[in-house]
């Protein structure tokens, strides 16, 4: 039987969403290629890191609260919004003329951008049936993928001939073919509400995660765990935390429905969002230290031994999302991305100094499989699981739950590998090699072993694979609880027709007949 043909106003509406996540995926990349350029220029040396680390945080804290927000007054309205935030940011960011500048900007553009995922997500979700909603939302791990390959090609090019400021600037063009593409196209039905906007829920969900990626963040790094910062912070997420709850409890509106953990599918999809966001995404910056550090590749040639893992990834959520489109069953595929990752980080485990980069290339993919397999079937089993109305508020939570799991995985894999560093490499270096990595300015100022003799490299190299293995070796038992997680996993059939909503494969008039409140 032929599939039903996508009416072209709906492909049109698929790209502007499309570029609408591209945008924010690819700023993140270019912006991170040209800080030297940024730094160099505005000077504060000091301060740069906080123009990604105010980005983040503000695009964490608005993820949730996008969702809620769609819910209240419209996906449409959310998502234009963040794109036009979004492009403020980056116009103002482009124009900055100081660090100080800069960081404020950032934050304002991560505010847009915090925005775009999870209303896209829900859009999706109130235009097309659970089980082509599969379908398409596969199509976004291609996005990413672009994405995440030509940013650092793109950020260096735009750096190096036009400016760092055009790395803001190119932003500005493609957010105005998305506004132009959703907002003539896009109209969407809108479930009647009163609307009650919880501010006491918003404030203190913003806190808690405000304090999460700064505890996250700087433990470890900046201050040691047992500091009275870390200590503080920590105690401060934990009391925010339960303040929220009991806010939430009384909310007319919450910020995240509590009876959402009612349903056994959301609260686990949650928790496995967690554990993927820790190991699949917590774990790339770590596979690409193992190419630099040590099989001496350069950063552009550790972007390259990436991209199998990229591939892997994309295939693979590419398959899942057609096969769950056809067959309307999607809990293996969770059981099978924590199998496959289990498999994947126990021989990545196994990498010593001499592991050739194809070897360890064929264990990324691996990885990446396991990746795709559950990249987007959380969200559409949580979406699956609750009512139309609350749709923004379960994607904005599950997305929520991958970004703080990504934010503390990062941490604490750091921790380990930064600690086992230092135990490792007096064990492999000789009285004469630590000479001559202290005039290198020590082990902490090396990209790679590049460029280094061949018995310092391989004295190094050496600790950075024996610093690495703890690394993979701690992201098994979470991925062994996730194993456990996803046989609780209900196997609810996807429906093909939305609850309350049309799909998006219906007749064209059917559409543009729905209601108008939602159109800007």
């Amino acid at each position: 039987m032929a599939a039903t043909p996508i009416p072209r106003h709906i492909k049109f509406i698929l790209a502007g969403l499309m570029l609408s996540v591209f945008m924010g995926m690819l700023d993140g990349q270019i912006v991170a290629t040209s800080l030297p350029k940024v730094v160099t220029d505005l000077g504060g040396l000091n301060l740069f890191a906080w123009v990604t680390t105010g980005y983040i945080i503000a695009a964490s804290v608005i993820t949730p609260l996008s969702g809620k927000l769609g819910d209240l007054f419209g996906h449409k309205r959310v998502v234009m919004g963040s794109i036009g935030v979004f492009m403020a940011g980056s116009l103002a960011s482009g124009l900055a003329g100081s660090m100080h500048q800069l960081i404020a900007f950032r934050v304002l553009q991560g505010l847009g951008a915090g925005g775009l995922v999870t209303g896209v997500f829900a859009i999706l979700g109130a235009l097309f049936s659970p089980r082509d909603r599969a379908k398409y939302q596969s199509y976004f791990a291609a996005n990413f993928a672009v994405a995440a390959l030509a940013g650092p090609a793109v950020g260096g090019i735009l750096s190096d001939h036009l400016g760092w400021r055009w790395v803001f600037f190119i932003n500005l063009p493609i957010g105005i073919a998305a506004l132009l593409m959703l907002g003539l196209l896009l109209k969407l039905p809108v479930i009647k509400r009163n609307p009650v906007v919880d501010y006491p829920g918003i404030a203190l969900l913003s806190g808690a995660i405000v304090t999460l990626i700064l505890f996250a963040s700087w433990g470890g790094s900046r201050y040691a765990w047992s500091s009275p910062v870390i200590i503080g912070l920590g105690a401060a997420t934990v009391l925010i935390a339960a303040l929220f709850i009991a806010v939430e409890r009384k909310a007319v509106e919450p910020v995240i429905p509590l009876r959402l953990f009612q349903d056994s599918t959301f609260s686990l999809c949650a928790a496995l969002g967690i554990i993927g966001g820790a190991v699949f995404l917590g774990s790339v910056n770590f596979l690409a230290l193992f190419a630099q550090g040590v099989t001496g590749a350069s950063a552009t040639v550790s972007g390259l031994v990436l991209l199998p893992m990229m591939f892997g990834l994309v295939a693979s959520t590419m398959i899942t999302g057609q096969v769950i489109s056809r067959t309307g069953r999607y809990k293996w595929f969770p059981v099978a991305s924590m199998a496959v990752g289990l498999v994947g980080v126990s021989l990545l485990a196994t990498m010593t100094a001499d592991t050739s980069r194809v070897v360890a290339c064929l264990f990324m993919i691996l990885l990446g499989i396991g990746s795709g397999l559950s990249q987007q079937v959380l969200t559409l089993a949580a979406q699956n699981s609750a009512p139309m109305r609350d749709i923004g508020a379960i994607t904005g939570t599950v997305t929520l739950a991958r970004q703080a799991g990504t934010a503390l995985g990062l941490s604490v894999f750091a921790t380990i590998f930064y600690t086992r560093l230092g135990h490792q490499l007096p064990k492999h270096l000789t009285p004469a090699l630590e000479a001559e990595l202290a005039g290198k300015g020590g082990a902490s100022s090396l990209a790679s072993t590049h460029g280094l003799s061949p018995a310092l490299a391989h004295a190094v190299s050496s600790a950075y694979a024996d610093a690495l293995t703890p690394v993979f070796i701690a992201t098994i038992p979470l991925l062994a609880t996730g194993l456990v997680i996803a046989l609780f996993l209900k196997n609810v059939p996807l429906q093909k027709a939305e609850r309350g909503a049309p799909a998006a494969a219906k007749p064209e008039p059917q559409l543009a007949h729905a209601n108008e409140s939602d159109k800007d």
